[in-house]
């Protein structure tokens, strides 16, 4: 009886300790890095193997271990769906430091909190995602109508598609009703997590043969980090761990790249949009507030996004040289061909002869295929472009075109 009583009263103190735990160093842990997280779980196994007092935060990190989650996902040949699906969800609180169970077992994947690529099972309820199975056909499109892509989707869509925008909010510090995130959340699946989708489920980029062959994507050198057949260690464990940094660290690079310069990018040129009656009242000439800037791939998606009615034709910038360029924009993305180039007669032709021509002091030149000119000041070459739109208007206006 009282061996009993020292057992329940055991139990309460220690369910007590657990309870103070969690309330004093919830708060700290959530924002320690993983490095920060990976040295203090090495401090807790050194105060154990030493027998020493372990901090509160450490029994805290003992509490969090005991209740680790679980990602299952199968076991052999990784691909790099499954691994990019595995690096995103350790990227979030609630898997940051969830142990990856590699196996095929139908019985331990249901002690898994979530699994992805294997189970052939569908269901985001139940934390399911594999895409294998043969009724499986869904796309981006076909789960969120509002959105337009139709490849269908692998483990690493599936996730994103589901967890990206919680991800995003995660490594960005950004609200999830935040604009920024949702432009990011959509360029970050058409330009990196689609074609691993892509790939994965074999889908090729284009009709017919291929003219050559692309062995250096990240699908790819995933793959290369697979045993090869022939080697006397078939034992994927460790390859896996390297594929997981690999995918991991590019993942987070472009996101970097996104945020850092994409992102102003498209900002530059929103307010040259929005800002291009000051510059002519046509609205068909803009100007960027910084030289170098790429605004090509933004302008075509803000015209559509802003709903602007008349096409526009030039973009003004300066250069490194403190001179001004007039650009004619491209009829697409991505073709050589421009909306409406510089006029045909001073296509080819340099300097003061070109201002001769034109009656336009201060220009530099006109490229030979006339997407292009040059003029020593704003005004220069903001007229350069003037007149190339009021030729095209009279042009239009006799029949000529």
């Amino acid at each position: 009886m009282k061996r009993a009583c020292v057992l329940g009263t055991n139990l309460v103190r220690t369910k007590y300790l657990a309870d103070i735990i969690n309330t004093q160093t919830c708060a700290s842990l959530q924002n320690l890095s993983l490095e920060q997280f990976r040295a203090h779980r090495v401090t807790f196994v050194g105060n154990i193997a030493g027998g020493r007092h372990m901090s509160s935060e450490a029994k805290r990190l003992c509490v969090d271990r005991m209740a680790a989650k679980k990602i299952g996902t199968h076991n052999g040949t990784f691909h790099c769906d499954e691994v990019l699906a595995c690096f995103f969800l350790r990227q979030l609180p609630e898997y940051k430091d969830a142990e990856i169970v590699r196996t095929r077992d139908p019985a331990l994947l249901a002690g898994c909190d979530i699994v992805v690529d294997v189970g052939g099972e569908f269901d985001p309820q139940r934390h399911r995602y594999d895409h294998h199975q043969r009724t499986f056909a869904e796309t981006f499109h076909s789960l969120r109508p509002d959105k337009p892509w139709v490849t269908k989707l692998s483990s690493a869509g599936l996730v994103y598609l589901h967890f990206g925008r919680q991800l995003l909010a995660q490594l960005m510090q950004l609200k999830e009703d935040d604009k920024q995130l949702e432009i990011l959340y959509d360029k970050l699946y058409e330009n990196f997590v689609e074609e691993v989708d892509a790939v994965d489920n074999g889908i090729s980029q284009c009709e017919g043969e291929a003219r050559y062959a692309i062995s250096t994507m990240l699908s790819a050198r995933v793959g290369h980090l697979n045993p090869c057949w022939n080697s006397k260690s078939q034992d994927t464990e460790e390859g896996f761990k390297k594929a997981l940094a690999l995918v991991g660290d590019e993942f987070l690079d472009r996101l970097d790249f996104y945020k850092s310069s994409w992102l102003p990018a498209r900002q530059v040129v929103e307010e040259a949009v929005n800002e291009r009656y000051k510059v002519d009242p046509s609205g068909q000439v803009m100007e960027l507030s910084q030289g170098g800037c790429p605004w090509k791939e933004h302008l075509f998606a803000l015209e559509k996004e802003l709903q602007v009615e008349t096409p526009i034709k030039y973009v003004l910038y300066s250069d490194q040289n403190g001179q001004w360029r007039v650009q004619c924009v491209p009829a697409g993305l991505n073709t050589f061909q421009s909306r409406l180039p510089l006029l045909e007669e001073w296509r080819g032709i340099r300097d003061d002869e070109l201002s001769a021509l034109s009656g336009i002091e201060g220009c530099v030149f006109v490229h030979a295929s006339g997407f292009i000119g040059g003029n020593k000041t704003r005004e220069g070459a903001l007229e350069m472009a003037r007149r190339t739109l009021q030729a095209a208007a009279k042009s239009s206006a006799n029949g000529d075109c």
